[in-house]
């Protein structure tokens, strides 16, 4: 009975994941979304816990509850610029789990394995379900567990290096050790080793120097990758999670959580494949720290930026009749989404055609621009894709900057040596007027260079960018 409510209850679990990730996709949806997602965890969390093999109640729902204060606690106080890491943060967690998770798997095996006959016909949970494997579902589940626990030490500290690079404790750009991607290769090369021993003698100590060499992987191998590629890291470490969770799932023979890893792998597999065609790079480059690899010296940069006020700005606006605004991350620092929108219900409510272009990588998170506006109340149907808006800007009167850099960058088109040659980007100054929202003359969190900037059409419009918005709203008339 207890085992056909949790097939039961799984089943239903994952339907409502899938559903959960559906509705992500449209803004309109992604609020019920989110409810199928929590109703979904919530139905997996109490099926597990009165399935069959259960126990420990009470510490169990100790550490529910301390899990969920600390997540309320947390969700409170995070701001929403602040999400990249947060969000870098818990899959930290998912991978650290998936190791210690695999490491009990392996004491449990050894236990059991040395139990007798009689013993073993009393167990019960996952300590039965070994003990009813032969000799080659034992070796598959050393492999399985194996995998998760390699998969998960990666996953852990690449996301603890991904949060520090997000939060600005860790340097931006991209730092690799002497020796590079030999280290790298060595490193798996050592865990290809430690499989093979640990599959033929079944020891800790393979296991746990695999570990070790699988921390240092995750560890060089995000250290290695520049600020500019975050937001595929942030997918590509979310792809790692799942997998590791999925492997741990086979291990424990826990068939929700195979699902449940398999969707969260793969969707974040094919996230970040989306985002490294949007930036015209190959995945395999990307993660392997090959982002800005360039032939030669970048292109030198004549001339210098021109400063306007706000007067200048409001101005421009009045006279126009078509401006696209494209927002960055600049514009999540400043908190700045609600005065934008109430910019863009003066310009519209003038009969303005006001629309927004929005980059797959802005911010530093996918979907970060797209969330920040949706929270401002923004119209869904003025929010358009880079795909779709970067043919108007010709015909467009004002284009407005606000704290972005690397999308908007011309020199991916003009400069082969650039660190962004070939990606895509929207093509801002083919607009009338340019202005860029910006603190100062910096080259932001990439470190690259923006000849933008410097061009006869353009404009800077420098200080904060909330304050900068807020200063033009008295002014347009």
């Amino acid at each position: 009975m207890e085992f056909g409510f949790t097939t039961a209850a799984y089943v239903v679990a994952a339907v409502l994941f899938i559903l959960s990730l559906g509705g992500l996709s449209g803004q309109e949806s992604a609020k019920r979304a989110v409810w199928y997602g929590i109703v979904g965890m919530g139905l997996a969390v109490l099926a597990t816990l009165i399935g069959p093999g259960s126990g420990l109640w009470l510490l169990s729902i100790i550490l529910i509850a301390a899990g969920g204060a600390i997540g309320v606690y947390i969700a409170q106080r995070v701001k929403m610029t602040e999400m990249p890491q947060l969000v870098a943060a818990m899959h930290s967690l998912v991978g650290l789990a998936a190791v210690f998770v695999g490491f009990n798997a392996h004491f449990e095996l050894v236990r059991v394995l040395a139990m007798d006959a009689a013993a073993k016909a009393s167990l019960e949970g996952f300590a039965a379900l070994i003990a009813k494997k032969d000799l080659v579902e034992v070796n598959i589940l050393r492999v399985e567990l194996f995998l998760g626990v390699f998969i998960g030490a990666i996953t852990f500290t690449g996301s603890v290096i991904a949060f520090g690079k997000l939060a600005g404790k860790v340097t931006s750009a991209a730092t690799k050790l002497p020796g590079g991607h030999i280290l790298n290769a060595g490193a798996a090369a050592l865990s290809i080793l430690c499989l093979i021993w640990y599959f033929s003698t079944g020891g800790f100590f393979p296991l746990f120097l695999m570990t070790l060499a699988a921390l240092f992987i995750g560890y060089h191998l995000i250290m290695g990758i520049g600020g500019a590629d975050m937001p595929v890291v942030v997918s590509m470490l979310n792809s790692y999670s799942g997998w590791a969770a999925a492997a741990i799932g086979f291990s424990l023979g826990n068939d929700l959580l195979i699902v449940t890893g398999a969707l969260v792998g793969s969707s974040g597999a094919i996230l970040s494949y989306i985002m490294c065609k949007a930036m015209n790079r190959h995945f395999v480059s990307v993660i392997l720290g090959g982002f800005g690899a360039t032939g030669g010296p970048a292109l030198e940069i004549s001339g210098e930026q021109i400063a306007i006020d706000a007067d200048g700005v409001a101005a421009a606006l009045n006279d126009a009749d078509s401006v696209i605004i494209v927002p960055g991350y600049g514009m999540a620092v400043a908190q700045a989404q609600q005065s934008v929108a109430e910019l863009t219900r003066k310009l519209r409510s003038k009969g303005k055609e006001v629309r927004f272009g929005i980059h797959p990588v802005a911010g530093r998170l996918p979907g970060h621009m797209n969330v920040l506006l949706a929270e401002a109340k923004v119209p869904y149907d003025i929010v358009l894709e880079m795909d779709e808006i970067n043919d108007d800007f010709p015909k467009t009167d004002v284009a407005i900057i606000i704290g972005s850099n690397d999308i908007v960058n011309p020199a991916a088109q003009e400069d082969p040596n650039s660190p962004i040659a070939g990606m895509p980007v929207l093509e801002v100054w083919k607009s009338k007027q340019v202005f860029v929202s910006k603190r100062g003359q910096g080259t932001g969190y990439s470190g690259i260079e923006n000849p933008l900037f410097y061009k006869e059409n353009t404009r800077m419009f420098y200080g904060d960018a909330k304050a900068s918005v807020d200063s033009l709203l008295p002014l347009i008339d």
